[in-house]
């Protein structure tokens, strides 16, 4: 029988996940010199570019257009794409192996983490993940509702996600108009009343994690100012060494030039804060009404970085909706080893077993930028193309092309292609023109498959 890798035999590997990291694999696989390759692409949605389509902002589409090289990818006639094919409910992590001599697992981080405090149930209290979900027409969020009527909003953290969420609540709706937000989200902030949004970061300005591009974006905006307290703006002695970091520092001195610039004139504000934490969230009659801070002090944390310490010292702010944004962790993959304290698939180089490897934010948690995750991915696919010179991937039961295909048709799985996904594409992009946006997104399932004529 000829070796896995060979004309006669292509090497068959199976992606789970069709978002960046997922892309970036299977483009490294498909350029792999001297090696015959096929690659089955899953993801839960009929959707393809995960992040890309469903988390970067709606004023981000110079972000999205990296879908270009996904695209190209996808129509290399060696990649086949199965959407809508939920693992647990239509394939087992053993049904995928028993038909691929590899499983990359590109699953992402989809759930998010908690602050952990008291109230943070309260209505009116939720994660930034399920806004971005919200606004950018997700199938998964599509049904959430936010009380946008409140006068104050916080969110907790400064990351670039946390950046994404307060730059679209304090934005003029008319400036998102012509982008991809879904329609409901575009009304929804067209009637908001929020006049103040708190971003709160625990540490200070030298350790924010936002980009520089970022934090630019919200001081120019033209629907609101940017307001920061000099006091919090300035950098602490234990943190001096982060002005080293050429990012950190322009970061930095932009906060300080925005500091000085005292309140402004816009009837909007986004009150940037530093160096405070929440520590209970207050309600009345069931929803957020307050959130009361702890003031910080940064010390050294021992690792040549720096952590924040309450001091004692409390305030409280009226707030009626909070969005925390305090980091994303991956959802255990029945079958697939998880690490409960991380939050993602424990491996070596990226192998989690023989034949099993892991790529993206589930392989190294929430970090990067889209773009990262290419040589996060390419890394892992030369440990799996390493195996295969060395003999080390495992038996496979049927790693014939139509092994696939017989196990969605009996088990009634009606897979949607990608040429499926240009249709949605197509007309997504037609109905936008009609409503003067980019496109107009298809927010469930049951209307993407109504446009496709299935049930």
């Amino acid at each position: 029988m000829p070796d896995p890798g060979t004309p006669e035999r292509p090497l068959a590997v199976a992606i789970v996940g069709a978002g960046p990291s997922g892309f970036y694999a299977a483009e490294a696989l498909l350029k792999a010199p001297g090696i015959s390759v096929r690659v089955d692409l899953f993801d839960r949605l009929p959707t393809p570019y995960g992040l890309v389509r469903g988390g970067v902002a709606p004023d981000h589409q110079k972000i999205k257009s990296v879908a270009a090289v996904y695209e190209r990818v996808a129509q290399d006639p060696r990649l086949r794409f199965f959407g809508a094919v939920k693992l647990g409910r239509d394939v087992t992590p053993a049904e995928l192996a028993a038909r691929h001599d590899a499983v990359i697992w590109a699953v992402g981080c989809e759930s998010d983490r908690h602050m952990g405090i008291p109230g943070e149930d309260l209505a009116g209290s939720h994660s930034a993940t399920e806004f971005v979900g919200w606004y950018n027409g997700h199938p998964d969020h599509r049904g959430r509702t936010f009380d946008l009527s409140v006068k104050a909003a916080a969110v907790v953290g400064v990351g670039n996600v946390a950046m994404d969420v307060t730059r679209l609540m304090a934005e003029d709706p008319a400036n998102l108009a012509k982008t991809d937000i879904a329609a409901y989200a575009l009304d929804a902030l067209r009637g908001s009343g929020i006049k103040t949004v708190w971003l709160l970061g625990r540490r200070g300005p030298a350790e924010a994690a936002y980009s520089p591009a970022e934090i630019e974006e919200i001081g120019e905006l033209t629907s609101a100012d940017l307001v920061v307290d000099p006091a919090e703006a300035a950098v602490d002695d234990v943190s001096k060494g982060e002005l080293a970091d050429p990012a950190s520092k322009k970061k930095t001195d932009y906060v300080q030039a925005h500091a000085a610039k005292g309140e402004g004139s816009k009837e909007r504000k986004v009150r940037l804060r530093f160096r405070v934490s929440p520590v209970e969230l207050i309600g009345e009659n069931g929803r957020v009404k307050a959130m009361k801070l702890e003031r910080n002090k940064l010390v050294d944390d021992g690792k040549g970085g720096t952590k924040a310490v309450g001091t004692g010292v409390y305030e409280t702010i009226e707030v009626g909706l909070v969005l925390r944004s305090v980091g994303y962790r991956g959802i255990p993959v029945p079958g697939v080893p998880f690490d409960e304290k991380s939050g993602h698939i424990p491996h070596q180089d990226g192998r989690v077993g023989p034949g099993s490897y892991v790529v993206g934010w589930a392989k190294r948690g929430p970090s990067g930028l889209i773009g990262t995750n290419r040589a996060d991915s390419v890394a892992t696919v030369q440990s799996l193309l390493a195996d295969l010179k060395a003999g080390a991937l495992p038996a496979v039961a049927d790693a014939s092309l139509d092994a696939t295909l017989k196990l969605l048709s009996d088990k009634k799985v009606r897979a949607l292609s990608f040429a499926d996904w240009q249709k949605l594409d197509k007309l997504e992009k037609e109905n936008g023109a009609k409503a003067g946006k980019i496109r107009e997104k298809f927010t469930s399932i049951e209307d993407m498959l109504a446009a496709l004529g299935q049930k």
